[in-house]
């Protein structure tokens, strides 16, 4: 099952998020520059052009739920396989939030992990993560053209990890509460809902990329062309909509589970969700449904990335290959509740409706979901006589805007 992923940011890791408010980050792999160009330029490394002898071991940074060796559940092993055909013994520090990725890389402990879009570029900015030689992960091939070399895991068409999994972020609702059913998201931003104290939010910054993106579609003469880049004027809209939308908030959530038992109890009725939230409450007989709203969704697609001071690379890169191997990426997938992205994946998933339930390789309905990518100076939607509000200020924004 999908495990808690982003809680309210720490002190300690804001100061790891203010390092790319100019876009340079305190790494011993250097930092990255803008150049005249307005792109981001990130330091200067070669990939690994060879793969050499495995060390012994690999040292990874992961969410709960991506590295398991059968001890949470016996049926959900994929680490042990790995060690007894590689010879690497896996290391896992499991994260809670983007933040503490970031935050745990910089120490150059750690060969490799399982970055959001929320967070990947910040470790390239800041000289924390490496170029990825794909040619070293045969199974990337495999992966869903959709996926590859994307702004949340690419720079200048290089490729910065290999993509793991993804999945939207869609609108749920009570079906005896709510009437008539909601097709739009305006559904939780009305400023007089009917359902006050009843509507629930994603907890983490990157929420404001939500009220962006219905603002992109709602007021068009802001110019907003992409939920992530945005420029002081659009922020502040965002910022103002989600001030609004607080005051009908009943409860702000990151656990999985406690959104599940929250609209079980009926104490959320409406609010955002995931594929796997929607399939857990409905097995518990909670009479919910989810659709993706008219304006389209944020969503999620992890990547793997390798560090610049990996002390295992070659175990690394054999763990890269692994986790998106079609039999474990589809073991990784359904215990996990993302659509995997290696193509062949679905046709080793147990559920044989898994693949269709979350849309895996549907490029039509993910045509329609923006994927967390760090906001940056360097606005993502190509302007370059604009700044963009950096993540930083996101952080900040989401603190002020919750009280």
């Amino acid at each position: 099952m999908r495990a808690t992923r982003h809680l309210a940011a720490t002190a300690a890791a804001l100061t790891a998020v203010l390092a790319l408010a100019t876009a340079c980050g305190g790494s011993s792999g250097g930092s990255g520059s803008v150049g005249s160009d307005g792109k981001l330029h990130p330091p200067k490394m070669t990939a690994q052009r060879t793969l050499g002898p495995r060390e012994g071991a690999v040292n990874l940074v992961a969410w709960a739920g991506y590295v398991e060796d059968g001890s949470d559940d016996p049926k959900a092993d994929w680490v042990h396989p790995f060690e007894q055909q590689t010879g690497c013994t896996v290391h896992v520090k499991i994260a809670g939030t983007s933040d503490d990725m970031v935050s745990l890389m910089k120490t150059g402990q750690y060969d490799a992990v399982s970055a959001s879009g929320d967070a990947s570029l910040r470790l390239i900015a800041a000289g924390d993560a490496a170029p990825v030689n794909t040619d070293l992960v045969p199974n990337y091939k495999d992966v869903f053209d959709g996926l590859k070399l994307q702004a949340w895991n690419s720079v200048g068409g290089v490729a910065y990890g290999i993509p793991h999994g993804y999945g939207a972020n869609l609108l749920m609702y009570r079906t005896d509460k709510v009437s008539p059913a909601p097709t739009s998201w305006g559904a939780v931003f009305a400023k007089d809902s009917p359902y006050k104290g009843h509507i629930t939010a994603y907890d983490s910054p990157i929420y404001l990329a939500d009220a962006a993106l219905y603002l992109m579609r709602t007021r068009p003469e802001l110019g907003i062309k992409n939920p992530y880049a945005l420029d002081q004027k659009q922020f502040d809209a965002a910022v103002a909509l989600l001030r609004q939308q607080n005051a009908n908030i009943g409860e702000y959530w990151s656990d999985y589970l406690k959104e599940v038992s929250a609209f079980k109890s009926g104490d959320s009725v409406l609010g955002t969700t995931w594929q796997v939230i929607v399939n857990t409450a409905q097995s518990e007989k909670a009479p919910v449904k989810a659709v993706l709203p008219s304006e389209g969704a944020t969503g999620w697609s992890d990547t793997w990335m390798l560090s610049a001071k990996a002390k295992h690379p070659n175990c690394a890169y054999a763990w890269l290959n692994w986790i998106v191997s079609p039999q474990v990426n589809a073991q990784v997938a359904e215990y996990f509740g993302e659509a995997p992205a290696n193509r062949l994946a679905c046709d080793h998933t147990v559920d044989k409706g898994f693949c269709a339930a979350y849309h895996a390789g549907d490029s039509a309905y993910y045509r329609r979901v923006w994927f967390w990518t760090t906001p940056i100076p360097q606005c993502v939607d190509g302007r370059k006589d604009v700044t963009c509000v950096p993540y930083a200020k996101w952080v900040q924004a989401w603190t002020s805007i919750k009280g």
